[in-house]
């Protein structure tokens, strides 16, 4: 089953995993709209965009979101 939206509190568990990243919030996005596949990069300015994946588990996903987000730091 995709998820079709991304809902506050999906956002909210995304916040969970940036602040214990140390990254502030001004500088990160996160469409409300997820893709298949997700994807987390650096913007042209300076942000990081996280793009929920819409066909795996959020769960699962997110699991993974620190070593994207620190893959796309060392970038």
């Amino acid at each position: 089953m995709s998820l079709q939206v991304v809902t506050f509190q999906h956002i909210s568990k995304i916040l969970d995993v940036t602040d214990a990243l140390g990254l502030n919030r001004e500088w990160v996005e996160i469409p409300l709209s997820p893709e298949d596949p997700g994807v987390v990069r650096r913007l042209a300015n300076g942000k990081l965009e996280i793009v929920v994946d819409a066909e795996q588990p959020f769960d699962q996903w997110l699991i993974s979101l620190p070593g994207l987000i620190q893959h796309t730091q060392v970038s």
